[in-house]
């Protein structure tokens, strides 16, 4: 149970009546502390966003001042954090994929301006402060670019680091941020900051 003030501390069945009726309907995501996304439609590539939660904004700021807390969400939570953090930045359509069979891919996040759209391919790693994202995953996620129609750049975020050695692969860096944004825990916190000001 994670400890994000009242909403946080409260079980389920303590939600609020509107909040557990519409979870029980499965029209939107519900953690064991609350709902952090609320969903639009289902696609062929996952669930596409509609928008985030009040949850989320409450869990962005508490991350924004401490980023202990940071390990205390899951995986699946992070990568709902992840969407939700593209909703909120204007970007015009988010699909957080599948648990599994995602081919790679958490969350896709397209904007579409009147010239130069972008489709962000995003991979979100929550780990220890002790456990870095190695350069096998950047490879990875950059095999998963070549393979996907449309695909613009990817986006590794992580509340951790990355591999001291990432850029000892050659040509590495001239894809870094043009084709592979790379985002460690810090980056990912000012992000989420940046993202609840002035609200």
């Amino acid at each position: 149970m994670l400890g994000f003030g009242p909403i946080g501390s409260a079980p389920i069945g303590a939600l609020p009546e509107e909040v557990t009726r519409i979870a029980q309907s499965s029209q939107i995501i519900v953690l064991a502390h609350g709902a952090l996304l609320i969903p639009e439609a289902n696609v062929s590539e996952g669930m596409l966003v509609k928008t985030y939660a009040d949850l989320w904004l409450q869990l962005a700021r508490e991350l924004g001042n401490d980023w202990t807390k940071a390990f205390n969400l899951s995986d699946r939570e992070w990568e709902e954090m992840l969407a939700g953090a593209f909703k909120r930045d204007n970007f015009d359509e988010v699909i957080l994929t599948p648990r599994s069979g995602d081919h790679g891919r958490d969350v896709i996040a397209f904007r579409k301006p009147m010239v130069g759209s972008i489709r962000i391919l995003a991979s979100m790693k929550a780990y220890s402060p002790s456990n870095t994202v190695p350069r096998s995953h950047v490879d990875e996620m950059l095999g998963v670019l070549t393979r996907e129609p449309g695909g613009t750049k990817t986006l590794i975020a992580t509340t951790s680091d990355f591999a001291p050695d990432l850029f000892a692969a050659p040509g590495l860096k001239n894809l870094v941020p043009g084709k592979v944004e790379l985002m460690n825990g810090a980056k990912l916190q000012q992000w989420l900051t940046a993202l609840t000001q002035n609200t």
